[in-house]
């Protein structure tokens, strides 16, 4: 009743018939779902456009690594990453240390300073890596001659269609490598002392056998001359040069006293003669 009255009220007011009413509502209700439509394809369209836009970011930003072929001494990740922010934004850095016989060979020597041979580096952007290997390569490190490594040059190449993970998997490789060939070298090792042990058994086994049996027996000597030894042969220069020095200085005391003889005996002469 109350929704009756105040539709009458309004065809009063409005001075409209039901009928042109309804066709009003119905144009209202179009006019609201073609804006409702509008909406949602403006957001369809501006969403398509922000993937389009982080499509694009992403192709822009593809890493890119270059190869650092030389690698001066005491140059370390934290230097090298201060070098070459300069050109660009850097990610991740790996430098391959030196071989383990070289370490040990400086260790003996005394240094115990760790160098490394070769290196990766990782630019955010790949335009900006090639850039730098095309600008850098064959040109020195530092920009002034007080700087440390201005007198070494940049070994730069940069690395197409090369990722990450392939320098992983290169390294895997070839730790798995080396243990396989250490393996091999400590089962080589011990087949060789299983070998010698055995014929020495068989040895020990066959000479108390034989003096059971009432043989005699010769006990085998070895005459041969162990090789000397590079310590061995440096110790026995030092004495010899030891050696030849005391009998230089020898001969020239002898030389002096025989010249001073040779004077004493002239001047006792003269004085026997006066």
């Amino acid at each position: 009743m109350k929704r009756r009255e105040e539709e009458e009220k309004r065809r009063k007011t409005t001075g409209q018939s039901p009928e042109e009413e309804e066709e009003e509502q119905r144009r209202r209700s179009s006019q609201s779902e073609e804006e409702e439509e509008e909406e949602a394809a403006s957001e369809q369209k501006g969403a398509a456009d922000d993937d389009d836009e982080a499509k694009k970011k992403e192709r822009k930003c593809v890493p890119g690594i270059i190869y650092l072929g030389h690698i001066p001494p005491r140059l370390r990740p934290k230097h090298l990453r201060n070098l070459l922010s300069a050109y660009g934004e850097i990610g991740r850095i790996f430098l391959q240390p030196e071989d383990r016989q070289v370490r040990r060979k400086k260790k003996k020597s005394g240094s115990r300073r760790c160098d490394f041979t070769e290196g990766w580096v990782e630019f955010r952007d790949k335009r900006v890596a090639k850039r730098v290997a095309l600008s850098l390569h064959n040109t020195p490190m530092g920009t002034k001659k007080r700087q440390r490594f201005f007198s070494d040059l940049w070994n730069i190449k940069y690395l197409h269609r090369f990722h990450w993970t392939h320098l992983s998997e290169r390294l895997a490789y070839e730790q798995t490598v080396l243990q396989q060939r250490l393996r091999a070298e400590v089962s080589q090792a011990k087949k060789e002392t299983s070998f010698y042990l055995n014929n020495v058994e068989k040895s020990e086994h066959l000479r108390k056998k034989r003096q059971r049996d009432g043989e005699q027996v010769e006990e085998k000597t070895w005459d041969f001359t162990q090789r000397q030894t590079e310590e061995e042969i440096q110790k026995k220069k030092k004495k010899d040069s030891i050696t030849q020095k005391r009998l230089n200085k020898a001969r020239l005391m002898q030389q002096e006293s025989q010249s001073n003889v040779s004077l004493l005996a002239k001047i006792f002469n003269s004085n026997q003669s006066e």
